[in-house]
């Protein structure tokens, strides 16, 4: 072979590679560009959880799943850092543009210190350990630094949602019109005190008679009580429901089956999207995909679930 072959063949393949290269570049930066390209999501149910550890610094927490028997790994998640910063990675993912944040304040506040504006800051409420006064958050409101109410996870401590224990924060919550979300659903973690039977929903009816202003979305859609919800909802259009847990903590198949049930109902302008992101920043994504893909939904119907109901409900300017 001449040498000025040898030199036109280790052109052309030099060329070769450049061109590959190029379109590799090409397709990886049209996948970004695709990703980016996400229509907006508003998450109406994440919390600013932290680890808990064994002595060895081992996180504890498995992902629960039912029927009883998990078939998730444990969080891969090894510190409280992790938590925030993979939380943020998916929001950028999915292209979650707000979060709805509750946890113990001080969670909540540093979260928000860190990623400003990407969230809806709100103080949980269990009566318990978390037990804010109704002075406290009346100012925490004046100068903006929580924007909503809840979750109240009262019901993990054989609170009922009509107790009267809790009637001087839906009070505040109904005269500043500041949406609350509620923890009002058959199943939770297993702990002693958490009782499945207040989380019948129709126990927030004398609520919302007293309160009819009161803006108040429900977890899960109060799964498994359908009829209950149903019947709420129609009578109380200020009610919303949120599609969060159940989107990966029950079987997709029973899932899917439970929102068809709503849509077929009626509420499809009334469910909003959530993850309900506590340690495993990976639920995100799978809540993305439980909604989008559920094959009776149409597009517009998915728009609403994942973002247009939300803007609706609190009342946003889309451009926020």
């Amino acid at each position: 072979m001449s040498r000025y072959l040898k030199i036109l063949l280790l052109s052309v393949f030099i060329i070769l590679l450049i061109v590959g290269s190029t379109k590799q570049e090409e397709q990886t930066a049209t996948q970004q560009l695709a990703d980016h390209k996400r229509p907006p999501i508003i998450d109406m149910h994440m919390h600013a959880s932290w680890m808990r550890y064994i002595s060895d610094g081992r996180a504890i927490i498995t992902r629960p799943y039912y029927p009883e028997g998990s078939i998730n790994e444990p969080t891969t998640v090894t510190s409280d850092e992790e938590v925030l910063q993979l939380t943020l990675a998916e929001m950028d993912k999915y292209n979650i543009i707000k979060g709805f944040l509750s946890d113990d304040l001080k969670n909540v506040y540093r979260w928000v210190a860190t990623a400003p504006d990407r969230f809806i800051p709100s103080p949980m409420i269990n009566l318990k350990t978390l037990r804010p006064s109704i002075d406290f958050l009346r100012a925490e409101y004046a100068k903006g630094r929580i924007k909503a109410l809840g979750e109240f996870t009262t019901q993990y401590y054989g609170i009922a949602p009509n107790d009267s224990v809790l009637d001087p924060y839906f009070s505040l919550a109904e005269e500043l019109d500041v949406p609350v979300l509620i923890h009002t659903l058959g199943f939770g973690a297993h702990v002693p005190t958490f009782r499945s039977s207040l989380g019948h929903p129709l126990l927030l009816e004398e609520v919302l008679v007293k309160h009819p202003k009161l803006r108040l979305w429900i977890e899960n859609a109060g799964y498994p009580f359908l009829d209950e919800i149903i019947s709420l909802m129609y009578m109380y259009p200020q009610v919303y429901a949120d599609l969060s847990t159940i989107t990966w903590v029950i079987p997709r198949e029973t899932f899917h089956d439970y929102l068809e049930s709503l849509m077929r109902a009626g509420l499809g302008k009334r469910l909003l999207f959530g993850s309900d992101q506590m340690i495993w920043p990976e639920t995100i994504g799978m809540a993305v995909e439980a909604i989008e893909s559920a094959d009776f939904l149409t597009e517009e119907q998915k728009r609403d679930i994942f973002y247009y109901n939300a803007v609706r409900f609190l009342r946003l300017k889309e451009a926020q």
